[in-house]
């Protein structure tokens, strides 16, 4: 369709000239927020708007918010649009909004991206804006909320609704905090995960240290792709292969997957993308709720400390208060134990492909191509960690997954990612990409906000033991926010800004 429209646009252009009624519906201004590499929902969003005759200005990723209220107010859009996926893109729409509220706009705030929420928007960014703000669940609810937005009949009804909905999630939210019990820091390390140290098996690393794998083969990756989060880009929920026979989705699944396969072929077989890894093994054990990684076997000298966060939530009887920290031997029982960490990217060539899609004006194929290199970025972490269980690392040499197996984590051991549930905090990707040399072996960076970029790239820690599994820290209190920015060497006010988007954190 949008090829289409492009093709057509001289005759429209010139029709609207003589046809008032044929003009945009409205203007809409869309960004990425600072920090923020993140784009594919975003060039949907404005892809369906488009193609709904609404008259789209992106402004791309990383966009500040001067640029955003320039923008706005030079081109006198209707309403604005604010997207991210890391954690740290909701504090940029909090600040975005009140940067609006304090130059006195008026336009409609909406917000979308897979990281916000309607009750995320209701708690943090509404209350900071004194105009309407709106969150979008996905693309295709993107035509109908402009459309009320701007509507003449159907705005107020429309926002009177909105405005009451949002007050009870507050309500709510605040309910349910004040329902919580919080265990101190002290009680919550005390609960720590119990595990019988002087028993435990320690498998010493066959490879230690670091090891690149440089524009690893493409066709390797692709037999590790994890199919389902593809779908799930183009908001066709439901788990793969079955999503291909689903009632509603089928249909155009087998087309979307048809189509994907035929893109893929081509990526592979032209190199288009380079993908670039790097992996590292050393010697570890946990002091407290922190992880010091150490240059040499001897252990006599500390190489980086890792930080982790613990829960503080109050369990239920015989249910531990996780920490990241817990997996590794404490120094203090005398075991020698390790830790890895993994830095992958198959981001380099994706922009080149994609702006060549989009100067075609072929949108469908350009958004393709960033979701294929996500897909292939995340092929290569199940990848590496199925090299280390069974080859580097070696403490499960006989593994033996399909692929379906894989994805369903059949395995033993994880690898946690900084800024997420297990470890919110994204200053710790600093600590890795230190560790691994991350922006010299594989060319990935990190933005201001923790992004990395290129966007199709994951980083992360590898734990071996038995007994570690992904959880979420969840509820933090004041306590461990300052004990974790002592033990990091930053301000409470530093550690509390990567934190604050987190809606369990209570500052008090």
């Amino acid at each position: 369709m949008k090829k289409g429209v492009a093709h057509l646009i001289p005759f429209i252009e010139e029709e609207k000239e003589k046809n008032q009624e044929s003009k945009p519906k409205a203007k809409v201004l869309l960004a990425t927020v600072k920090g923020d590499v993140h784009d594919i929902g975003k060039n949907i969003v404005a892809v369906v708007l488009r193609c709904n005759n609404f008259d789209v200005i992106d402004l791309g990723v990383m966009v500040p918010a001067d640029k955003i209220l320039e923008k706005a107010r030079q081109e006198n859009v209707d309403v604005i649009g604010l997207s991210g996926l890391i954690t740290p893109s909701l504090d940029e729409m909090v600040h975005v909004a009140k940067e609006l509220k304090r130059e006195k706009f008026k336009q409609p705030l909406m917000i979308g991206g897979a990281t916000t929420s309607r009750l995320h928007t209701a708690v943090k960014i509404e209350p900071m804006y004194n105009n309407p703000v709106v969150h979008v669940l996905d693309a295709s609810r993107s035509v109908s909320v402009t459309g009320n937005l701007v509507s003449k009949t159907l705005r107020d009804g429309f926002l009177n609704e909105i405005k009451q909905e949002y007050q009870q999630l507050r309500e709510q939210h605040e309910g349910r905090s004040n329902r919580r019990n919080y265990l101190s820091l002290e009680k919550a390390r005390r609960n720590r995960t119990n595990i019988s140290w002087e028993s435990t098996p320690i498998v010493k690393p066959k490879k230690p240290g670091i090891h690149l794998f440089e524009d690893y083969p493409l066709s390797e990756l692709r037999n590790y792709i994890d199919w389902g989060p593809f779908f799930i880009t183009w908001q066709m929920p439901g788990r793969f292969p079955a999503i291909l026979k689903d009632d509603k989705y089928g249909e155009e699944a087998q087309k979307l997957y048809d189509d994907a396969r035929l893109l893929l072929d081509k990526i592979v077989k032209e190199q288009l993308f380079t993908a670039h890894g790097v992996i590292g093994l050393f010697p570890a054990n946990s002091v407290g709720d922190d992880i010091e990684v150490y240059t040499g076997e001897s252990r006599n000298n500390i190489r980086t400390v890792l930080h982790t966060l613990r829960q503080q939530a109050e369990k239920r009887r015989g249910q531990p208060n996780k920490a990241l920290a817990d997996y590794v031997a404490p120094k203090s029982s005398g075991r020698d134990d390790y830790v890895g960490g993994f830095a992958v990217t198959a981001g380099h060539g994706t922009q080149k492909l994609a702006q060549k899609f989009e100067d075609e004006h072929d949108d469908y194929h350009a958004i393709m191509t960033k979701a294929l290199a996500d897909r292939l970025a995340e092929a290569f972490a199940e990848l590496l960690h199925e090299k280390v269980r069974k080859e580097y690392w070696g403490y499960a040499p006989e593994e033996n997954f399909t692929n379906e197996e894989l994805i369903r984590e059949k395995y033993t051991g994880i690898r946690p990612a900084a800024g997420y549930p297990a470890q919110p905090d994204h200053t710790e990707k600093d600590i890795i990409f230190d560790l691994l040399n991350v922006q010299e072996n594989t060319g990935i960076e990190l933005t201001e906000s923790y992004a990395m970029t290129p966007p199709s790239s994951v980083s992360g820690l590898y734990f071996a033991h038995p007994k570690s599994t992904y959880f979420n820290v969840g509820d933090l209190k004041k306590d461990q926010i300052k004990d974790h920015a002592e033990r990091k060497g930053m301000s409470v006010e530093t550690v509390e800004r990567w934190l604050q988007s987190n809606l369990e954190y209570d500052p008090k």
